[in-house]
């Protein structure tokens, strides 16, 4: 009878215990990014950098690189696809830049011929300034990202002196807004720029300050956790804080917006982060209560604005909504508004978007809604797959920007915001804001294209 001899471990399989791994401190950023995963799955992502690589090394012009692309996206998922987001994105600008002139000539031309001007004036105004701003948008497209990181803290502090000149003889009123410059027969709000110029320098200061934190020890004091980040601190509030001089308080909450996403998605404590917004918050609140006119607004809107008060404090919301209400499902027709016969305010400017509504109806609105959700999540998404942590960065903050515009102008239109004389990003007329939403257009289509999936395409194309 043969005894079983026991089975032995040899010295190679035995178990080995692997060290524990310790998780490093990462910045939002890192983990925004790790959500790419469901969009952009590792192995379908290999498989196609190597029937790209094969391709190339086959004398060919890299088609199995771009076929891979867009065989990882199928169904819903092909929302999730960089390079559909991207040529989005700029059909999405496109549309709503010329949508914008055809509603600036229709809103502004009755107002025009009233002031005794021909009814192309604003139009053909609004049109000269697109085209300055497309060819520096073609400009900015061709620009580096090493670049735009190295600019970033000029065109900051360029932006920064620029907005003081509100201060000085060239600073003129417009409406109570007294953060517009004059010179000769121009007017130019300097807060868009400084929007420009935060969405541009704000991520990589964050990316400095995060790898400064990083080196601390974890026993460090709150306020050595706070000093890690006083480049962006400084700058940031420096820049707010010039712009709420002017007592712009719609410019100021977009611009509250853009550091809030700035400072969360590029790593900033948690506790440091409420305080400072807090802090924002209660200086916005206090340039509010500070001013009457402010405060009346606030309190009509939400409760004693009504139908019956066309001539009173609720005047622009209450025909904005006539306007909304007469265009119906289908409107009233391009130029047959009867709201913008005098009696709409600003309709080609804050209040564009109830004559859009007026003349094109809720399909209108809704296509127009829709451009912009598209607009956005194109950035978003792109944001999301990219590892570059600036680009990433500086996305986010130029979809918060062109996002929270629209959203805050839409939310006043309709009722549920006051009126803070926010335009329409691209639809609204107005030279400053029209260039400014071109500039940064193009500096977003700039950097998207150092997303891996879409600067393939492009290069294969």
């Amino acid at each position: 009878m043969s005894t079983r001899k026991p089975r032995t471990r040899s010295s190679s399989s035995a178990p080995t215990a692997t060290p524990r791994k310790t998780r490093s401190t990462k910045s939002r950023t890192s983990s925004f990014r790790t959500s790419q995963s469901a969009s952009a799955p590792s192995a379908a992502s290999s498989t196609a950098a190597n029937r790209g690589a094969a391709g190339a090394g086959s004398g060919g012009k890299g088609t199995g690189s771009a076929h891979a692309n867009f065989e990882q996206f199928h169904g819903w998922r092909a929302l999730l696809n960089p390079i559909f987001c991207y040529h989005g994105f700029r059909m999405s600008v496109t549309v709503l830049t010329i949508f914008g002139l055809i509603m600036v000539f229709s809103s502004s031309s009755v107002t025009m011929v009233s002031a005794g001007a021909s009814p192309w004036t604003k139009a053909i105004s609004q049109a000269m300034f697109a085209v300055i701003g497309v060819v520096i948008a073609f400009v900015a497209m061709r620009l580096p990202e090493s670049l735009y990181k190295r600019i970033s803290q000029p065109v900051l502090i360029l932006a920064f002196f620029v907005q003081l000149l509100t201060l000085t003889p060239l600073g003129t009123e417009v409406q109570g807004n007294a953060g517009w410059i004059r010179i000769g027969g121009l007017t130019f709000q300097p807060a868009e720029f400084m929007k420009y110029a935060l969405c541009l320098w704000l991520p990589k200061a964050m990316i400095e300050a995060r790898k400064e934190f990083e080196k601390l020890p974890k026993d460090a004091t709150f306020k050595e956790r706070l000093m890690a980040f006083k480049v962006p601190i400084i700058g940031y509030v420096a820049g707010f804080g010039a712009i709420m001089i002017g007592k712009d308080l719609g410019t100021g909450l977009i611009v509250l917006l853009i550091g809030l996403m700035g400072f969360w998605i590029g790593g900033f404590p948690g506790k440091p982060l409420l305080a400072i917004s807090g802090a924002a918050l209660a200086l916005v609140a206090a340039f509010v209560f500070s001013s009457k006119n402010r405060m009346t607004r606030i309190l009509a809107t939400y409760t004693q604005c009504s139908a019956d008060d066309i001539q009173g404090i609720c005047y622009q919301s209450v025909h904005a909504k006539y306007a909304l209400g007469s265009g119906g499902l289908f409107g009233v027709g391009i130029g047959n508004s009867r709201e913008k016969w005098n009696y709409l305010p600003e309709a080609h400017n804050d209040f564009i978007y109830a004559i859009i509504g007026e003349e094109t109806g809720f399909i209108g609105t809704t296509i127009v809604l829709i451009l912009f959700v598209i607009l956005g999540w194109s950035m978003f998404i792109i944001a999301r797959s990219t590892k570059d942590r600036y680009i990433s960065i500086a996305l986010l903050c130029f979809a918060v920007w062109i996002m929270g515009q629209a959203i805050v102008n839409i939310g006043v239109v309709i009722g549920l915001l006051p009126v803070m004389g926010v335009p329409l990003p691209f639809v609204s007329a107005g030279g400053s804001s029209l260039v400014m939403c071109l500039l940064a257009a193009g500096t977003a289509d700039s950097l998207m294209r150092n997303q891996p999936q879409i600067h393939a395409e492009l290069t294969r194309v």
